[in-house]
């Protein structure tokens, strides 16, 4: 069974940056579409930056220009680089591998690291 696990979430000034880590096992990355979704409190989580299979990158408008997805199918891992941050995007940041070739990857969820950003 696929299990991801996320990491670099923590505590950043609002204009900082934070590099959040994807390690997946139990199964191999370039199968996948990968993507991160963030989850506020009290609001539904949403889709951030998505990977296709072919390394083909897509980004929520809100995100764009700031953040970059990227994936080393020889490490098995997905990389979501943070710049710029916001105060509004202090969430918890959840990773997900899907198989099929959405943009909106549905499938295998981590659970999630948490991102402080403060103003």
């Amino acid at each position: 069974q696929v299990q991801l696990v996320e990491s670099g979430g923590g505590l950043v000034q609002a204009g900082g940056s934070l590099r959040l880590s994807c390690v997946v096992s139990g199964g191999t990355i370039s199968s996948y579409t990968m993507g991160w979704y963030r989850q506020a409190p009290g609001n539904e989580r949403e889709l951030v930056a998505s990977i296709s299979r072919g390394s083909t990158p897509y980004y929520e408008d809100a995100v764009r220009g700031r953040f970059t997805i990227s994936r080393d199918n020889d490490r098995n891992t997905v990389i979501l680089q943070m710049d710029s941050l916001e105060p509004g995007e202090t969430a918890l940041y959840y990773c997900i591998a899907g198989q099929s070739n959405s943009y909106k990857p549905s499938g295998c969820w981590g659970k999630g690291t948490r991102v402080t950003v403060e103003s």
